[in-house]
């Protein structure tokens, strides 16, 4: 995400860095290149101009000026005013003080409104807030059915009517159905068009005022940019909608919709999707994602992604294994599935700081995960617990077992072999940490 963005910025910053001193006509064609950049990346021209004039009046001030490190100082002034941009502080949902916090979403169909009800619903169930699901959406074929598919992957349940019943009704019957069966959040699937139309935006009205939900969600599909946010100000004058959910935001190069949006619409980002997956849904934080897009990675959000991925007690055992020294293929195994559910690695590589940029020179594949998965899987588990007592010919079915070759099962033993040796180097701390023994030196 942002790539075409973060590679304007890093051109700039880097050659500013370059620079013994800033002067009033080397921070015009800086911010002239900026600009031309947020334009390029399809963000609002007046928001555009409004941020640029933001950082040229800080920018000229006498500490930027008379600094020792004025490249460094523009990227601070750079960053705090993307974080501004994209509204500041995280908004997280408003919860009703009694249960259930009702949750509506719309948009225009085809925007992915469907499968982010389902993604906020997984997410809920997550944290021990049992949602339902309410079909609103009686037009678009297969929609109903849509939403019952996605329920049903994540265990929760969903609120339908048969063909003919009113939407309005259908939100009020499913908020009592929630109310009765004891559900923390109540998430409305509103239906959608091709483009806005009055019968729509009347129907929306009619949900709104019949069921006065604690939230309405306009989703935006960020690949269509600043159509996306022209649709987002006309739903807003109309519904008065609290926030903004993004998709396919792990596909936008540019970034146009989510620089702009807050902006225009004044209501803030609340979640955005990174990919295809349930799961891969993310409350929207403004400066981290600040830091994302000027290179300087998001290393609180890689940890998140590695607290959810990693089961707390397996941690534990895995620690406890680290001090013995115990380290197996299974473990290997374990920690090897644990990163896959983190996500895509391109986008792990992304939150370290650096990282995106290194990415790029990489042949980063995660279908090499899969090669590794299927080396260890075609071992036995006495030669997984135990790795040395692969020789010769147990290496050889190894590899027709898992369909690679013998070098490529020699060179995952190796690294393993050298990773155990590593883990052998490590100690007992104080404290119960690990730390490396150093060689005693005279």
């Amino acid at each position: 995400m942002f790539d075409r963005l973060s590679e304007r910025f890093d051109d700039l910053f880097r050659s500013l860095r370059g620079q013994g001193r800033i002067t009033e006509r080397n921070i015009d064609d800086t911010l002239r290149q900026i600009r031309r950049s947020l334009l390029e990346a399809d963000v609002n021209f007046k928001v555009a101009k409004d941020f640029i004039q933001r950082i040229k009046e800080q920018a000229l001030g006498q500490d930027v000026l008379k600094s020792l490190t004025p490249g460094q100082q523009l990227v601070k002034i750079v960053h705090s005013e993307l974080v501004a941009l994209l509204g500041g502080n995280n908004s997280p949902l408003n919860l009703a003080e009694h249960p259930p916090t009702v949750v509506m979403l719309v948009g225009l169909q085809g925007c992915g409104k469907t499968t982010m009800t389902a993604k906020l619903a997984r997410q809920f169930k997550d944290k021990g807030r049992p949602p339902l699901l309410i079909a609103a959406d009686v037009y678009r074929p297969a929609a109903v059915d849509q939403l019952q598919s996605l329920g049903a992957s994540i265990d929760v349940p969903v609120f339908s009517q048969p063909a003919g019943v009113d939407p309005v009704a259908i939100c009020r019957r499913g908020i009592d159905q929630a109310r009765q069966t004891h559900r923390s959040i109540a998430l409305i699937d509103t239906a959608g068009r091709l483009s806005i139309d009055e019968e729509m935006m009347d129907e929306l009205d009619r949900i709104q005022q019949a069921v006065e939900p604690h939230e309405i969600l306009f989703v935006a599909d960020s690949m269509l940019g600043q159509d996306a946010v022209e649709t987002a100000a006309r739903f807003n004058q109309r519904l008065a909608f609290t926030g903004c959910a993004l998709t396919k935001l792990d596909s936008d190069a540019r970034g146009g919709a989510a620089l702009s949006v807050r902006a225009v619409t004044g209501q803030p980002i609340k979640f955005v999707g990174t990919g295809e997956k349930i799961e891969d849904l993310e409350s929207f934080h403004p400066d981290r994602m600040a830091s994302r897009i000027l290179g300087m990675g998001d290393i609180v959000s890689l940890v998140e992604k590695a607290e959810q991925a990693m089961e707390h007690d397996k941690a534990k055992q895995l620690e406890e294994k680290f001090r013995r020294a115990s380290f197996t293929f299974e473990d290997f195994l374990s920690q090897l599935q644990a990163v896959r559910r983190m996500g895509p690695l391109d986008q792990l590589m992304g939150m370290i700081p650096g990282g995106g940029k290194a990415a790029k020179n990489m042949q980063l594949d995660d279908s090499a995960f899969t090669q590794v998965e299927a080396i260890i899987n075609s071992m036995t588990r006495q030669e997984r617990v135990q790795p040395k007592i692969l020789n010769g010919s147990r290496r050889k079915r190894i590899a027709r077992g898992s369909g690679t070759s013998i070098q490529e099962v020699n060179q995952l033993v190796k690294q393993f072999h050298m990773m155990q040796k590593m883990i052998r180097q490590m100690g007992r701390a104080k404290g119960g940490r690990l730390k490396m023994k150093m060689p005693l030196v005279g």
